[in-house]
């Protein structure tokens, strides 16, 4: 009996990183479009999400309220890599939704699972199936015809969301790959990349001009209870995403919270249309989303029937801890 509930458990783990890390993901896109639009300091913003991540579990853990290792030279120089790239990743995604509406951006990040599958490729994963593979290109062909439809069509912005799939892709790779060789929970995870954000994002303040103009918008802005609140929803949210981004990729796979990705994608484009300027309806982008959200749907499908049929070992936050 103890194996069936061993198995019970670790399914709903699963379901539950899954679950949470789209949930997250959905609000995350709203909540920073609307801070965005008030706030046009992108990487200040970020800097601040993840001074409070860091300081929260500092203190969680002064209290006894979060249990993680001592940190460790060593493996923070394995992270730094991973700590640049989800920083890269946030910052161009941040920077694209300045001038991209919420379906299109949605749209442009779908195409984060064809960067993984090449990437696996390359990496010695050999080639994907025929489902998945028709799926991508389904996907891709959607974005195509969706810009075509783009009546605000910004070539920054969509470079910028283009350049962030990249980055997204190495980081998810690189936090799968680092949970399960360093057995590293995803709590721990997000101290390191916190610890070694800092830094890099100060100098990028700094280098793109942003400081001292960020802290005294961000001091004028902070006496509007309105701007306050959606800062402080923003800056708890980051805590929130990047606790359930690390726990599926660890739990799961990159791949799998690439999935999670497409599919709260379907729900985001729909309230995109309407919220926070909403989008021109052209039956180009109209046709180029639902293409883009069915081979997303039909991406995640062949996903899963793939792992249906490849089992695979699942780390749990508590057995990394042990390791």
């Amino acid at each position: 009996m103890e194996p069936a509930i061993g198995v019970e458990v670790n399914s709903f783990l699963s379901l539950f990183a899954a679950f949470s890390y789209g949930i997250a993901s959905m609000t995350m896109v709203f909540i920073n479009k609307a801070v965005l639009m008030q706030y046009a300091y992108s990487m200040t913003l970020l800097a601040l999400q993840q001074l409070a991540t860091t300081l929260l579990i500092y203190f969680g853990r002064v209290m006894g309220y979060t249990k993680i290792k001592d940190l460790n030279l060593i493996t923070a120089k394995k992270l730094l890599p991973l700590s640049i790239f989800y920083n890269a990743n946030v910052a161009f995604a941040l920077a694209s939704l300045k001038g991209v509406n919420i379906p299109m951006y949605i749209a442009l990040k779908r195409l984060t699972p064809l960067a993984v599958l090449v990437a696996g490729y390359f990496s010695g994963k050999g080639r994907p199936p025929v489902q998945v593979s028709l799926s991508v290109i389904f996907t891709a062909v959607g974005v195509i015809i969706a810009a075509l439809g783009d009546f605000s069509f910004d070539l920054f912005g969509y470079s910028m969301a283009l350049t962030s799939v990249f980055f997204q892709t190495m980081y998810l790779v690189l936090v799968e790959r680092s949970g399960a060789e360093d057995g590293l929970s995803s709590v721990e995870l997000m101290f390191y990349n916190g610890i070694l954000s800092l830094p890099f994002l100060l100098f990028l303040i700094i280098a793109m001009g942003e400081f001292p103009h960020s802290l005294s918008l961000l001091f004028e802005k902070a006496i509007s209870l309105p701007f306050l609140v959606i800062l402080v929803i923003s800056l708890v949210m980051g805590i929130v995403l990047n606790y359930t981004m690390f726990l599926c990729t660890i739990v799961n796979s990159a791949l799998t919270t690439t999935i999670v990705g497409v599919l709260k994608g379907v729900v985001s484009t729909t309230f995109g249309f309407f919220l926070l300027g909403g989008v021109q309806v052209h039956a180009l982008n109209v046709t180029g989303l639902i293409i883009n959200t069915a081979g997303g749907i039909w991406y995640s499908y062949a996903k899963y029937q793939q792992k249906k049929r490849k089992p695979r070992k699942i780390v749990s936050d508590a057995e990394a801890h042990h390791k």
